[in-house]
């Protein structure tokens, strides 16, 4: 089930209804920029992006661009029947923690195994996330960590009554 109509794209925008399922994952050079008060937390041109029907695109971080000492492992898991087991951080900066703000897959399933030494930030636990520039919006829902721009047309899993598309 799904909504009636997905919004209309616009010149140079994608559909997140065109998103595949099962999910992907593809290299992206868009520069990546997450911060928490005034610490960079990462700064990227060397992100993945993953894409599925419905979601904004989420973003992951080779560990090497993100800052040291700003990732500290946090309790529990989940599991997504595409990528696998998630394991959590805490996010440190600024004298502020983030509590389970940041995932990823240390062992990933294989169509995946580029995900591995990568880190996904929720972006409603940041302070500011950037995609070339604009300061994109969390997607709706709370479990969800995809980042919403200009460049993506929804309506988007998470906000209420999404429960089953």
């Amino acid at each position: 089930m799904h909504p009636i109509r997905p919004e209309p794209t616009r010149p140079g925008q994608e559909s997140v209804w065109d998103f595949p399922r099962p999910a992907i994952v593809e290299p992206t050079s868009a520069h990546i920029v997450i911060r928490v008060g005034a610490v960079i937390v990462a700064d990227t041109r060397r992100a993945m992006r993953t894409l599925e029907t419905s979601h904004p695109p989420s973003y992951y971080i080779p560990l090497e661009d993100i800052a040291p000492g700003t990732l500290v492992p946090a309790e529990g898991s989940s599991f997504c029947e595409w990528k696998g087991h998630a394991r959590y951080f805490d996010v440190i900066a600024d004298r502020e923690r983030r509590e389970r703000a940041a995932w990823s897959y240390p062992d990933p399933t294989p169509p995946f195994a580029i995900l591995r030494d990568h880190v996904a930030f929720y972006a409603a636990a940041m302070d500011a996330c950037f995609v070339d520039g604009e300061q994109v919006v969390a997607q709706p829902g709370g479990f969800y960590g995809g980042w919403i721009t200009s460049a993506v047309a929804g309506p988007f899993k998470g906000v209420p009554g999404s429960r089953f598309w």
